[in-house]
């Protein structure tokens, strides 16, 4: 008998950590830094709005006079990030991830953020898979 393959819930970050279009690049370093992670939701009034990566902040801070204490995330953001339903399947959304190399996919119950899965939790995900289900 085969298992089910299980829902992104069950491996995805909960309660992403993530910012607000109002706030600078430099703000969004210092979470990252923080936190050790490296991709942040971009929230407007509660809404994503887009992500921002740790690779984006970097190469925004390579333009010459760029103040990362002043500009805002919303101008080294990526817009319209990719968003799957909490109830998707991990092999749909790690295929989209694969196909398309996203380095993460917004998770989203109701039009509301509720996680994210990045990379680092498919890895997470295939190891759990590969040492519960093939030993």
């Amino acid at each position: 008998m085969t298992k089910s393959i299980p829902n992104i819930a069950r491996y995805m970050t909960t309660v992403p950590h993530t910012i607000d279009t109002g706030c600078t690049i430099a703000d969004a370093k210092k979470i990252m830094r923080d936190h050790n992670i490296r991709h942040l939701p971009v929230l407007s009034s509660s809404k994503v709005v887009g992500i921002i990566t740790d690779r984006d902040i970097t190469f925004i801070q390579a333009f010459k006079g760029v103040d990362s204490t002043v500009e805002k995330v919303d101008v080294a953001m990526t817009t319209n990030p990719y968003t799957v339903k909490i109830d998707t399947s991990l092999d749909e959304v790690c295929l989209i991830m694969a196909k398309n190399k996203y380095g993460s996919v917004l998770v989203e119950d109701n039009h509301k953020l509720v996680g994210i899965f990045t990379w680092v939790d498919a890895l997470n995900a295939t190891h759990d898979l590969l040492t519960t289900r093939l030993k």
